[in-house]
């Protein structure tokens, strides 16, 4: 290995928006350079409305020149994220979050929009084919889920291979109690469906609460509010927003289990600190990415609807024995699977 390697992520955000792909682009960097690489990333800003500005990101994209930068060689280009990574290099490696959802597995379902945009027809063969194009121009194609995999194989005809990596704070979290609630820490919207996890506290025999992390949009956290209001179970619902790391890791550590049900998830950080924290895990059918590691023995794959979450949450609360037994065989799992950065870094840059 060349410890001098120029190594440039490209990825794309969406301005004053943080979450899991911001800070997977920040875990790859800072591994990069612990292991004697020059690292740098570079982002492209990302507008998805109207559907005039995808196709404008995807010429901006192509535009970019990523072969050097100040008079010296940019060795290698990790893509990450529509439409950064159909950015040309000679040495390009692909580690896909996804692709542009909305033109792919969200098209004309509740949780897309480009569907429903005058020209949204148009943008998507648009899309569909530059990835098509683009995407097989690199010289290795890995994803980070087998789930994202699968759907590039699906859509695309394409193959890839699943690259997992830890979630920031997996040497840090721990197990403690197992509490009276079910903790669920992620960005607040429709498609990760909080709605569910509180409306399922209606149906449940057990006097379990439900606390949630994380900001997101008004409407869906004011519906989060209005359901448990309306059912007269507001005082069993915390909403807690932002939290710092130790307040995240304490949440985990004593929590009942965790429920992490959202449509279709790439990979999805909350699987795996649940686990690492040695918590059970309530996911569904139609969830994606958690469904790579959940199963009956460290927790739950129910139908996404209120009255299965809520059987699982008092199966979990009348039998303690058994969600720590559940959360310690997710414990396992994870050292098993023996996820770590030293093969990462080592896939990405041996191409």
């Amino acid at each position: 290995m060349n410890g001098k390697l120029k190594i440039a992520i490209a990825t794309a955000q969406v301005p004053f928006v943080r979450g899991g792909a911001e800070i997977h682009a920040e875990m790859l960097k800072d591994n990069l350079i612990k292991r004697g690489y020059e690292a740098e990333i570079v982002t492209i800003p990302f507008k998805w409305y109207p559907e005039q500005a995808l196709a404008d990101s995807i010429f901006i994209a192509r535009m970019v020149d990523l072969a050097e930068a100040n008079g010296e060689k940019i060795d290698l280009m990790i893509g990450m994220k529509f439409p950064a990574y159909l950015i040309e290099h000679e040495r390009k490696v692909l580690w896909l979050l996804h692709q542009h959802r909305t033109a792919y597995e969200l098209w004309n379902t509740e949780f897309g929009d480009l569907h429903h945009m005058q020209h949204g027809d148009d943008v998507r063969r648009l899309i569909i084919g530059c990835d098509n194009k683009f995407i097989p121009r690199s010289r290795r194609v890995y994803t980070n889920s087998l789930t994202v995999a699968k759907r590039l194989l699906k859509y695309n005809g394409i193959k890839a291979q699943a690259l997992y990596h830890p979630p920031i704070l997996y040497e840090q979290l721990r197990s403690g109690e197992y509490g009276d609630y079910i903790f669920y820490p992620s960005r607040i919207n429709k498609l990760k469906r909080q709605y569910l996890l509180v409306r399922a506290l209606k149906y449940c025999k057990s006097p379990a609460h439900v606390v949630i992390a994380g900001s997101g949009e008004n409407d869906s956290v004011e519906e989060l509010l209005r359901i448990a209001e309306q059912d007269g179970l507001s005082s069993r619902l915390t909403l807690l927003g932002r939290v710092s790391d130790e307040e995240l890791i304490r949440w985990y550590a004593d929590a009942l289990g965790v429920y992490f049900g959202p449509y279709e998830e790439d990979y999805g950080y909350i699987t795996l600190e649940a686990f690492f924290s040695g918590k059970p895990v309530i996911t569904h059918v139609d969830s994606g990415g958690p469904l790579e590691f959940v199963n009956e023995n460290n927790g739950y794959i129910t139908e996404p609807n209120p009255e299965a979450i809520a059987e699982a949450i008092d199966n979990l609360y009348f039998d303690k024995r058994m969600a720590r037994q559940k959360g310690q065989n997710g414990l396992r799992l994870m050292r098993d699977l023996n996820i770590n950065w030293d093969h990462v870094i080592e896939s990405l840059v041996s191409v």
